[in-house]
């Protein structure tokens, strides 16, 4: 039985609303537009969407097989030092190996681009999950924020796997970057829905200034980070294939603005509205913990100190 979130991706999918314009092509801002809308509309949705839609990027940049209408794609890339997932070469075809962690929409999608080692190096490979060597651990997501991503662990026994481009060159190229900007989007889009219920209860005269001042600090980090990734979307299609080597940098910098601007959301609003929102309405209560956990996929002080490092190389760092 689908779960609400995997029904509406479902639907979307079937409507052509997943098929959004490749980044880079032109229309960049309004791939991550209609990115952060569906996470605006539902944080995990969004979430979905947005690994759909750069699965299908990586496809067309990497000349993968051909995504068909009706599929679900994921991208399952997180490489923990283990378990391990092993691609084994078997005469003319992949099999992947071992278990992989992370898997969101393990039990949603019906296809992935997955990472596995081949030999010394680290690869991508498109998998179909309908497999019957493909099988979703139980009990390994426990989350409470993020709780409908299902993403969990998946076994992969001796599974037919397609090679995807060359061994690295799914992070080698400049759509890395650029589906990093992708993920920024949604929490941009998540982070509105979140100061959502602080907008209406000031439009409604039901707060002091306080709450006021909150909304308008909300208001101001919001329309920030908005504009720099309208900036950043601009840029891309004006560098598709990263010429100017600032692509990494770039999305670091965006990555950094929005979660920062997403973190600040959460706690202005928490501190403006108290916790009653928190305890008695579930809609925005599963907002701010699925918000609170998406952010995490960033890696935090670590990029932050990448981030530094790729500035202290530019001579106007500013």
């Amino acid at each position: 039985m689908l779960s609400p979130v995997a029904r509406q991706l479902r639907d979307l999918e079937h409507a052509g609303e997943l098929e959004l314009p490749d980044p880079g092509a032109g229309r960049t801002w309004e791939r991550w537009e209609r990115l952060a809308g569906l996470a605006r509309r539902d944080t995990v949705l969004g979430r979905l969407a947005e690994a759909h839609a750069d699965a299908v990027a990586i496809l067309h940049e990497l000349d993968g097989p051909p995504p068909e209408r009706a599929q679900l794609w994921g991208v399952w890339a997180a490489e923990p030092p283990s378990p391990v997932l092993d691609a084994i070469p078997d005469g003319d075809r992949v099999l992947l190996n071992g278990r992989k962690l992370w898997c969101s929409g393990a039990s949603i999608c019906d296809h992935a681009l997955i990472t596995a080692r081949a030999g010394d190096e680290r690869a991508l490979y498109a998998v179909d999950l309908r497999e019957p060597s493909v099988r979703v651990v139980p009990d390994t997501w426990h989350a409470v924020g993020m709780a409908d991503s299902d993403s969990g662990a998946v076994e992969f026994d001796h599974t037919p796997a397609v090679v995807v481009g060359k061994p690295g060159e799914y992070l080698r190229r400049a759509g890395f970057w650029h589906g990093a900007i992708g993920v920024a989007a949604c929490w941009y889009g998540a982070a509105c829905a979140v100061a959502d219920p602080l907008h209406r209860k000031i439009a409604e005269g039901r707060s002091d200034e306080h709450g006021a001042a909150h909304l308008g600090a909300v208001a101001a980090v919001l329309h920030a980070a908005g504009a720099v990734l309208r900036g950043a979307a601009a840029e891309v299609d004006a560098d598709p294939f990263d010429h100017r080597h600032t692509a990494r940098l770039r999305a670091l910098r965006v990555r950094a603005v929005v979660e920062q601007t997403a973190t600040e959301v959460i706690d202005r609003v928490g501190r403006a509205l108290g916790a009653g929102p928190l305890c008695a309405d579930p809609e925005h209560a599963r907002r701010v913990a699925d918000l609170t956990v998406y952010l995490r996929q960033s890696h935090a002080e670590r990029d932050l100190a990448m981030l530094g490092h790729d500035v202290a190389d530019q001579e106007e760092p500013w």
